[in-house]
């Protein structure tokens, strides 16, 4: 289906339960939930095959956490991804608010969250399409493992990420420990999430959810 088939509201993300699993995810940030083995990529839980992940890529060491501050634009270079990072609080139901229509390829940063580079999982929604066009998360599910995603904050430092998991979490099945948890302690790690699956006219929404997992493997 075109994007400019689809009727107004297709970029939103899951809503309902999945959106209170999300804030438990949210409070599980500062929790010790592990992923496997740091430093390779490894079968874990949500549906991995569906965006052809390859297993065994060997990924660097993690970087010590960097100082707090607040992120001004994402680059995610394999994917010509360049865009303005805004702040979101909550939306009326109570979840991470994605930027407004209006702004389809700017990011937004659950701010009250983990700043990127510091220790904890920092969360970066966005849209996958609008009623007329791709967003800046079209090609998200394309992401692999080994690819890069750079993070410039507010003091002029770029925080440099690891992409290491990428899976698609279905509506029914979505496990909010495993997609915002943090999945190792005293890590600096990064989540992006767009919506994913195929659009469910009778509910107003996609199928699914795709999250990927990077962390902190250097700056300058």
């Amino acid at each position: 289906m075109s994007s400019r088939e689809r009727p107004a509201g297709t970029g939103r993300l899951l809503p309902g339960v999945a959106w209170a699993l999300l804030l438990l995810g949210l409070w599980l940030w500062g929790k010790e939930i592990t992923g496997g083995a740091g430093g390779v990529s490894a079968p874990t839980g949500g549906d991995v095959a569906s965006v052809g992940r390859p297993f065994g890529v060997p990924l660097p060491p993690a970087h010590a956490p960097l100082k707090p501050v607040a992120p001004t634009r994402l680059d995610v270079p394999s994917l010509g991804i360049t865009a303005p990072v805004v702040p979101r609080g909550l939306d009326s139901t109570g979840a991470p608010d994605p930027p407004p229509y209006e702004t389809p390829h700017t990011v937004g940063w659950f701010g009250t969250g983990a700043r990127p580079g510091a220790d904890g999982a920092a969360l970066f929604v966005g849209h996958v399409d609008t009623e007329s066009e791709p967003a800046v998360f079209y090609g998200l599910s394309s992401t692999r493992p080994g690819e890069r995603v750079d993070v410039t904050r507010a003091d002029g430092s770029v925080a440099e990420f690891t992409v290491d998991d990428v899976r698609v979490f279905t509506r029914h099945e979505f496990d909010a420990a495993q997609a915002y948890g943090r999945r190792q302690p005293g890590r600096a790690e990064l989540r992006l999430i767009t919506c994913g699956g195929t659009f469910d006219r009778e509910a107003g929404a996609y199928t699914a959810n795709v999250v990927v997992s990077a962390y902190l493997t250097g700056s300058r």
